[in-house]
C-alpha cells in the first residue's frame, strides 16, 4: 500500500514544482523534457500498478481493451424488456464480463451423447493416449449401459435419461453432460460428440485450436425456408422474435463461460421446450437441438461464437439426414479433404436452395474448419485406425 501511495504523491510534488510561479520561467526545451518525464512516469506507474477491478480496462492488459467480451447487445427499441428478460440478461452479462478462472492444467471435456456403447472407442483411445491430464471424458448413454474397451472411458458414464430424436430431451441430455463436466474446474472447453463422430486431427492440434481462442464454435445461420424460419411460432414472443431465430448443427464446442450461461438459462430454454417441438399446430415440426443454442447465443453474445461447428457433416445430398460414410468411402484423400476444408457451407431450405458460405477465420487468419467428423458407420473403424497410425493428415 505504501508503494501504491508513493507514486501519486511524487506526481503531485512534481506538478507543484513545475507549476510554481516563484521559480524562474523554464525555457521551451526544458518544458518539453519535464512534460515527457511526467508522461513516462504515468506510463511506468500504469504498467507496475494496473487496475485491480475486473471491470477496468488496462492498456497493458494481455487481452487489451477489446479482448474481453462486450456487454450484451442493447435491447430493441421497439419494445420494453420483460422482467424475466432483464433478470436473465443481468445474470448472463455478469458471467460474460467476469474474468474466467485461470487453471494451471486446462482440460478439454469430451461429451459423448450415445444410445449405448461407442463403436469408435478404440480409435478415441489412440487419440487420447499420451495426453493424460489434458482431457476428461463423459458418456451419456440414453438406452443401454455401454461396455467400454478403453480405460479412458471406464467409470466415465453419467446419470442418463431416454432421449427422443428431435425432442427437448436431446437438449436436456446436452445440459446434463455440461453440468457434470462443469464440476471439474480444470475443464475449460466442452465438445459435444455423437457415437458416429471421429477425430480428423491429432490431439495436440485439437487442444491448441480450442484453448488458444476466445470463442465458442456454435453453428448459427439464417434459413428463410420451411426447415428454418418456417419452424418459428409466435408463441415465442416477446422474448424470441422471428428476426432472431437461427438454425445450426447441435454438435457444439464451447468455452467454460458459455457452458455456465447455458446452465444458468431458464427463460429461453423454457420457451424452446414448450414452443419448439415436433407436431406443433399448423403441421410445424421444430427441433430444439437445431435452434435453441444458435438462437440463444446470436441474441445474447453474437460476437462470442464462430458461427460454425468444428464437427464436419455432409448435407450436400439434400436429404433429411446427412451423408453416411462406409468403409469403402474412407480413403486417405477423403480424410485429407475434410481436414483441410477452410469454409463452412450452410444449405437453406427455401426454393432457391442457397449455399451460405462462412469462412473459418480465427484471430484474423483463415484456418481449417473441422476437428471431428460424422456420420461414420462402425465398419470404418479398422480403416480409420490404419490411417490414423500411418498417415500425417491428422
Amino acid at each position: 500500500m505504501k508503494k501504491e501511495r508513493a507514486w501519486p504523491q511524487f506526481i503531485r510534488n512534481l506538478l507543484i514544482m513545475v507549476g510554481s510561479r516563484s521559480r524562474p520561467q523554464l525555457r521551451r526545451p526544458t518544458w518539453i523534457i519535464v512534460l515527457l518525464s511526467i508522461v513516462c512516469v504515468f506510463l511506468v506507474a500504469a504498467y507496475v500498478y494496473p487496475p485491480r477491478s475486473p471491470s477496468s480496462c488496462s492498456l497493458f492488459s494481455s487481452s487489451g481493451c477489446g479482448g474481453r467480451i462486450n456487454d450484451l447487445p442493447p435491447a430493441a427499441q421497439s419494445r420494453q424488456l420483460t422482467d424475466a428478460e432483464v433478470e436473465s440478461r443481468v445474470v448472463i452479462n455478469e458471467i460474460l464480463n467476469y474474468y474466467p478462472v485461470i487453471t494451471k492444467k486446462p482440460k478439454v471435456a469430451f461429451l459423448f451423447l450415445t444410445p449405448s456403447s461407442l463403436p469408435f472407442e478404440r480409435l478415441w483411445h489412440m487419440f487420447f493416449k499420451g495426453h493424460e491430464g489434458k482431457f476428461s471424458v463423459y458418456v451419456h448413454a440414453s438406452k443401454d449401459k455401454p461396455t467400454h474397451v478403453s480405460p479412458y472411458f471406464v467409470g466415465r458414464d453419467i446419470h442418463s435419461a431416454p432421449v427422443g430424436w428431435g425432442k427437448i430431451s436431446m437438449v436436456e441430455a446436452e445440459r446434463r453432460l455440461l453440468a457434470n463436466a462443469l464440476l471439474d474446474p480444470d475443464n475449460q472447453h466442452f465438445v459435444l460428440l455423437s457415437e458416429s463422430c471421429i477425430p480428423v486431427r491429432r490431439f495436440d492440434f485439437v487442444y491448441n485450436y480450442l484453448l488458444l481462442t476466445n470463442v465458442s464454435f456454435i453453428d448459427s445461420y439464417v434459413d428463410p425456408g420451411p426447415h428454418g424460419n418456417g419452424r418459428y411460432i409466435e408463441y415465442m414472443l416477446p422474448e424470441v422474435e422471428k428476426k432472431d431465430f437461427r438454425k445450426g448443427s447441435q454438435w457444439f464446442s464451447m468455452k467454460r463461460q458459455h457452458a455456465i450461461i447455458v446452465m444458468a438459462d431458464s427463460l429461453y430454454f423454457t420457451k424452446f421446450k414448450h414452443h419448439c417441438r415436433p407436431n406443433m399446430e399448423g403441421n410445424r415440426n421444430c427441433y430444439a437441438d437445431e435452434h435453441y443454442l444458435p438462437t440463444f447465443f446470436t441474441m445474447l453474445d453474437p460476437g462470442g461464437i464462430a458461427n460454425w461447428s468444428v464437427t464436419y457433416v455432409d448435407w450436400s445430398e439434400g436429404k433429411w439426414h446427412p451423408r453416411s460414410f462406409r468403409a469403402r468411402d474412407v480413403t486417405y484423400q477423403v480424410m485429407k479433404n475434410i481436414a483441410y476444408i477452410d469454409e463452412s457451407p450452410h444449405f437453406t431450405s427455401d426454393a432457391k436452395r442457397t449455399v451460405v458460405i462462412t469462412p473459418c477465420v480465427l484471430n484474423g487468419s483463415k484456418r481449417s474448419c473441422y476437428l471431428f467428423a460424422r456420420k461414420f458407420f462402425p465398419e470404418t473403424q479398422e480403416r480409420l485406425i490404419q490411417l490414423y497410425s500411418n498417415s500425417t493428415i491428422f
